[in-house]
């Protein structure tokens, strides 16, 4: 196709724009407004996950190790004497206890890091474990010396963090089937809770997506539709004398498309200004600003958005010329 083609039927499509620029106007502004409803979930998504990931970070599990505390306070230990040799004053043998030092812990942690959902493991001492029990329960130190004779009665531990909730009670099962570790301290409920609305945001999200899509093809469709049929006439004959289906098709689409271009450039404006002015208003009242800036998702939305007005565009008006076409290209013989 020459160059002088290609800028006629260029300059056709804008012409279209023009002389049906009521029905543009609208379908802009339309087209426009599901935009900005699909960035705006789009932001609340991104900042639901934000937030879910820091509460995610919070929800750590405590796993407690069989080292002397636990054999002191948990283990069974025969009562007869028998085969008790060597035991200590509190009649405790280094077989009864599978952790016996820093290190053999430390080992341990490391096994619970090669666990495919743990994201990170920190060793905590029985020292560690107690001052945090202190901090808990706002007990100073002293207090909780004469509360406990003087003894830590605090196992050391590994405090450990997983990289999918949803995986979290497979997870707590497979640390609990090592060896040297007796108990789990874990909070299921509420990591089923973040799941369930991780979940419950990506599906929301998708179906909001996909009917605004659905919305938008319908509005571009319509307008086509419109200059389709004033044009009814020019295309006959441009059919008449020999033009070809993609010949006629191409400033509908250029129509289409320019549409979806101009929705999605002013939806980033809009969008760029309500959702400013939502977080200011969100930061004056909760004195926070652990929210995603709109400047980390400026571009993502950018190209979401022209993407969505080309696709649009193009089998909005795609679709509705090759239907006129197929259908009603019978009327050209007889005009």
């Amino acid at each position: 196709m020459k160059i002088t083609s290609i800028r006629y039927l260029v300059g056709e499509g804008f012409k279209n724009l023009w002389v049906n620029r009521l029905m543009s106007i609208a379908s802009i502004g339309v087209l426009m407004a599901c935009m900005v409803i699909i960035g705006l979930a789009t932001l609340i998504t991104e900042n639901v996950n934000k937030a879910i990931g820091n509460l995610e970070q919070q929800n750590v599990v405590i796993a407690y190790m069989k080292d002397y505390n636990w054999a002191l306070l948990e283990a069974e230990i025969p009562t007869s004497e028998e085969g008790r040799e060597g035991a200590d004053e509190n009649g405790i043998l280094q077989s009864d206890y599978v952790i016996h030092s820093e290190d053999e812990a430390k080992a341990l942690c490391d096994k619970i890091s090669g666990i495919a959902n743990v994201a990170e493991v920190e060793f905590i001492t029985s020292e560690e474990g107690l001052k945090t029990v202190q901090q808990t329960l706002n007990i100073e130190d002293a207090d909780s010396q004469k509360l406990l004779g003087g003894e830590n009665p605090i196992s050391c531990s590994a405090k450990i963090r997983m990289t999918d909730m949803s995986l979290f009670d497979k997870t707590v099962e497979e640390i609990s089937k090592l060896d040297g570790i007796y108990n789990v301290q874990s909070h299921s409920d509420l990591a089923s809770t973040i799941t369930a609305i991780k979940n419950g945001v990506g599906v929301a999200g998708v179906w909001i997506i996909a009917i605004l899509m659905v919305i938008a093809l319908v509005i571009v469709s319509n307008t086509i539709r419109v200059t389709m049929y004033n044009r009814k006439l020019e295309i006959s004959i441009m059919k008449a004398v020999g033009a070809t289906d993609t010949f006629v098709r191409i400033p509908f689409v250029v129509e289409g498309v320019a549409i979806g271009a101009i929705s999605a450039l002013l939806a980033e404006g809009i969008l760029y200004f309500c959702y400013r002015v939502a977080t200011e208003a969100i930061i004056n009242t909760l004195n926070t600003t652990d929210i995603v800036k709109y400047g980390d998702m400026a571009w993502i939305l950018l190209v979401m958005f022209l993407g969505i007005g080309l696709v649009a565009g193009i089998f909005g008006s795609v679709i509705m010329i090759n239907k006129y076409l197929r259908k009603e290209g019978s009327e050209f013989a007889a005009i």
